[in-house]
C-alpha cells in the first residue's frame, strides 16, 4: 500500500539565494534554523570581530555544525580579526579544528590567513570579510585572484555598483539587515584611539553612538540608522546577489529569529513586516540610503527610548518563530513485517536512506496490524524536522507489533536519518600539519631587520605647500591623487621623482580614478600609494611603482610577506600596533610606520557635516561631548570624507623605540611651511614636543 499525506510542504525548502544569518551563541543558532535560515555565521572564543558576543567555545561549536548539517544548513565561521605574530600558532590550532568539524568556509580580513590557507588547507573556502573594504570591481577581481571564493562587499554600494560587482565570477554576499556604522568596515580607529577598545580586533565599544556635534546644539552627527534592503531583496536577487547578509551577532534569538523570517517572506513574494522588525531592534526606523544612492540627513538615526519600549512589547512573541522545529524534509518509510525475521523498516529523506531492524512480530490474536495502525505510530514526528511521506508496508497476514515498538523503529530512524544527513552535508577539510609547523618554524628562525636610521617621508594635504619646503632629508613626499589631479603646481624632474601620489581610500567611480591615473602616468609619476586591495591590481596592471598605506591593516609577518608576491616595494603597518608588536615583525619588503599628524580615526562616504548644517555652514570639523575637536577632511572629488584625530601623534624622541622600521612618515594637514619644516627638524634630530600631543596606540596598545 502507498499512502501521501496531503499537507502543504513547507516552503523553506525552495531554492533561493542564501539568507545568512547572524549566531552569536546557541540559542540564536537554534532560531536561526528554525526560522529558514540557509546559513549561519559564527565566532569561537578566538579571532572573531564580535568578541563581546557569547561565541562558541570548541564543544559547542562542533554541535553547532552538527545541528546545521543536520538541516542541511552552512555555517561558515567568522576568523575576521586582525592576527599579530605571536597569535600565530593559535590562529593555526583554530584553523585546523575547523577543516576536523567540517565547517564550510571561513570569513576573513587579514591576508595571513588567506597565505596560510594556500599552504596547509587549499580546500577549504575563504570568505573576504566586509572589513577588507571590497567595493569595485578591481577589488572584488583582486580578491578572487588570492583564492576568495566570496565577496561581503562594503554596506556603501550602490545599487548600480552592486548590479557590476554580481557580473564578476565570484560569489557576491551584500548586507541586507542591521546596524550601519558611519565608518567603511575595516576602516574604523575611532573607538581604539579613544578607549584601546580596537573594532579591527573584535572590540569595538561603539563610540560613534556618543554624541558628537558640528554646530552649537549636541546632536549623534556619525550615529546612523540601521539598515534594511529587505524590502529590496527580490530585486537583489535578480540582480545575482548570492548571500542576504543580517548583521547581528551581539543582538537577541528573537532579533535573529524575526530577520530570517522577514527575509524568507520577502524571497517567496510576500510583504515583509516592516514596523514588527523596527520594533524588535532600530534606531529611529531603517535607511536604504547607500543602496539607493540617496545620502544625507535623513541616514541618521539613534536608540530612542519608544525603541525600547516598542521591543519589549513584541520580543515574547517572537520566541514562538524557533520553538518548534520546521518541517524540513518529507519523510518516505517501508516496513516489512513478516513472522520468523525481525521487523525492518526503511526510512528516505534528502536523499539520505538508513535500515532499522527491531523484533520478530508477534501473532496476533485478537485484531492483527494493518496499515493505518502502522500510518498512525509513524506519522508522529512532531518533534523532529520530517513529516510523513509515502508509507509502504509489506505485513504478513495474522502479525501484531505493538505500537512502543513501532514507536522505536520510527525514533531510532529519525536519529539515523539526521545522523545521515548530517555526515552527507559535512566536508572535512585536509590540513597538512607539518607544512603547518614548518610555517611557524621558519618564521621563527628569521631574524627582524635592524635599522640604524630611518628614512624620513612627508604626506600633504596641499602640494603648494612644497615650494617653501626643505626637502634636503626626504625621501619622497606623499600626495592625494585628487590634490595632484586638480593641482596647476608645476613639478621639475628632481621634484617629480619625490612625489609618491596617494589613491583614493573609497571609490564611488573606479574608472575615474583609473583615468586620472593613466594621466599622471604620462606626464611622468611612477610611484604610487595604494591604500585598498584593488589598488594593487589596477597599479600591477599599469606596471607602477606600489607602496601600500595603513588601510591594509598590517599586523604580522606573513601578511607582509603576501604582500611582497604583488610587487609591493614597501608597507605602512597598522598603527594600532604596539612599537614592541613592530620590533617582531619580520618581513621581505620594506616596512614603517606614521610617526606624525592627526590619524585618520574613520573613513565616511556620508558627510556627517553636510547632513548634519550643510556644506554652506561647515566649520570643518566635530566636537565631542568632551569638548575635543575632530577635523573632518573632505575629498570632494571622489566623494569620501575622513574623520582625523583630534590630538597630533608626536614620536620624535621616541624613534629609538622603533628598531626595525625602514621609513617613517609625517603627517601634515593643516599646518603652515614654517611649522613643517620646524616638525621635519625635530624628527631629524628627535626632539621633545612642545605641545599637547598624544603618543597614539604605539605604546598603550589595545585591548
Amino acid at each position: 500500500m502507498s499512502r501521501q499525506k496531503t499537507d502543504k510542504h513547507h516552503s523553506l525548502t525552495n531554492s533561493m539565494a542564501e539568507i545568512l544569518a547572524p549566531c552569536g551563541g546557541y540559542e540564536s543558532l537554534i532560531a536561526a534554523i528554525r526560522a529558514g535560515a540557509d546559513a549561519v555565521y559564527v565566532g569561537s572564543k578566538a579571532f572573531s570581530a564580535r568578541q563581546n558576543a557569547k561565541n562558541f567555545d570548541k564543544d559547542e561549536l562542533k554541535s553547532a555544525v552538527a545541528e546545521c548539517h543536520k538541516h542541511a544548513v552552512k555555517i561558515y565561521q567568522a576568523i575576521n580579526t586582525v592576527v599579530l605574530d605571536s597569535q600565530l600558532d593559535e590562529l593555526l590550532n583554530e584553523l585546523e579544528f575547523a577543516c576536523e568539524i567540517g565547517i564550510d568556509g571561513l570569513i576573513t580580513q587579514d591576508l595571513c590567513l588567506t597565505e596560510i590557507v594556500k599552504q596547509v588547507c587549499l580546500k577549504m573556502p575563504i570568505h573576504a570579510s566586509t572589513q577588507m573594504t571590497l567595493h569595485t570591481k578591481n577589488g572584488v577581481l583582486s580578491a578572487r585572484e588570492l583564492g576568495f571564493s566570496r565577496v561581503v562587499v562594503s554596506r556603501e554600494v550602490s545599487k548600480e555598483v552592486l548590479t557590476e560587482l554580481c557580473g564578476l565570477d565570484i560569489e557576491i554576499e551584500a548586507f541586507v539587515h542591521g546596524a550601519l556604522c558611519m565608518s567603511v568596515s575595516g576602516q574604523c580607529f575611532l573607538s581604539a584611539m579613544i578607549g584601546s577598545r580596537s573594532a579591527n580586533r573584535g572590540l569595538c565599544a561603539g563610540a560613534c553612538r556618543l554624541p558628537f556635534s558640528c554646530g552649537d546644539k549636541q546632536n549623534y552627527a556619525l550615529s546612523l540608522k540601521d539598515m534594511s534592503y529587505i524590502r529590496h531583496i527580490q530585486e537583489l536577487k535578480e540582480i545575482g546577489v548570492s548571500s542576504f547578509k543580517i548583521e547581528g551577532r551581539m543582538k537577541r534569538p528573537e532579533y535573529t529569529a524575526a530577520s530570517v523570517y522577514e527575509c524568507r517572506k520577502a524571497l517567496e513574494g510576500v510583504p515583509p513586516d516592516m514596523e514588527l522588525l523596527k520594533s524588535v531592534f532600530s534606531r529611529s526606523g531603517f535607511t536604504d540610503g547607500y543602496y539607493t544612492n540617496h545620502l544625507g540627513k535623513d541616514m541618521f538615526g539613534i536608540r530612542q527610548k519608544e525603541d525600547v519600549v516598542s521591543a519589549n512589547d513584541v520580543l515574547p512573541n517572537l520566541k514562538n518563530l524557533y520553538k518548534n522545529e520546521i518541517k524540513k524534509y518529507k519523510i518516505d518509510f517501508h516496513i516489512d513485517i513478516q513472522f520468523d525475521r525481525p521487523v525492518t523498516l526503511t526510512a528516505e529523506a534528502n536523499g539520505s536512506r538508513v535500515v532499522i531492524t527491531g523484533e520478530s512480530p508477534q501473532r496476533a490474536y485478537n485484531r492483527p496490524i494493518d496499515d493505518e495502525y502502522v500510518l498512525k505510530q509513524l506519522s508522529k514526528l512532531g518533534g523532529s524536522q520530517y513529516e510523513i511521506g509515502e508509507l509502504n508496508c509489506n505485513i504478513e497476514n495474522g502479525t501484531m507489533v505493538s505500537a512502543s515498538a513501532l514507536n522505536g523503529l520510527r525514533r531510532e530512524a529519525v536519529l539515523a536519518l539526521d545522523k545521515a544527513i548530517c555526515e552527507k552535508n559535512t566536508k572535512v577539510i585536509p590540513f597538512d600539519k607539518e607544512k603547518a609547523t614548518k610555517l611557524i618554524l621558519d618564521l621563527g628562525l628569521a631574524s627582524a631587520k635592524a635599522i640604524t636610521k630611518p628614512r624620513i617621508r612627508i604626506s600633504l594635504s596641499k602640494i603648494s605647500l612644497l615650494e617653501n619646503i626643505d626637502l634636503s632629508c626626504i625621501e619622497f613626499v606623499t600626495v592625494s591623487l585628487s590634490e595632484l589631479s586638480n593641482s596647476a603646481f608645476e613639478f621639475d624632474d628632481s621634484i617629480k621623482d619625490k612625489i609618491c601620489i596617494s589613491l583614493p581610500r573609497y571609490m564611488n567611480n573606479e574608472q575615474k580614478v583609473i583615468d586620472d591615473i593613466h594621466v599622471l602616468k604620462d606626464k611622468g609619476f611612477f610611484r604610487f600609494e595604494a591604500t585598498n586591495l584593488a589598488h594593487l591590481r589596477i597599479l600591477n596592471n599599469l606596471k607602477l611603482e606600489i607602496h601600500t598605506g595603513f588601510g591594509f591593516n598590517i599586523t604580522n609577518s606573513i601578511a607582509l610577506k603576501a604582500l611582497a608576491k604583488y610587487n609591493v616595494k614597501d608597507a605602512v603597518v597598522s598603527f594600532e600596533l604596539k612599537a614592541n608588536e613592530i620590533n617582531r615583525l619580520k618581513s621581505p619588503i620594506d616596512f614603517g610606520i606614521i610617526s606624525y599628524g592627526k590619524l585618520p580615526l574613520m573613513l565616511c562616504v556620508n558627510c556627517p557635516i553636510k547632513a548634519s548644517v550643510g556644506c554652506k555652514d561647515c566649520k570643518g570639523c566635530l566636537t565631542d561631548r568632551t569638548g575635543r575637536r575632530f577635523k573632518v577632511r573632505c575629498n570632494k572629488k571622489y566623494d569620501y570624507y575622513e574623520l582625523l584625530n583630534s590630538d597630533v601623534l608626536y614620536l620624535a624622541d621616541k624613534l629609538s623605540e622603533f628598531r626595525n622600521i625602514s621609513f617613517h612618515t609625517l603627517c601634515f594637514d593643516d599646518e603652515t611651511t614654517d611649522e613643517i619644516n620646524n616638525i621635519i627638524n625635530a624628527y631629524k634630530n628627535n626632539l621633545p614636543c612642545e605641545g599637547a600631543f598624544t603618543r597614539g596606540l604605539y605604546f598603550r596598545g589595545i585591548i
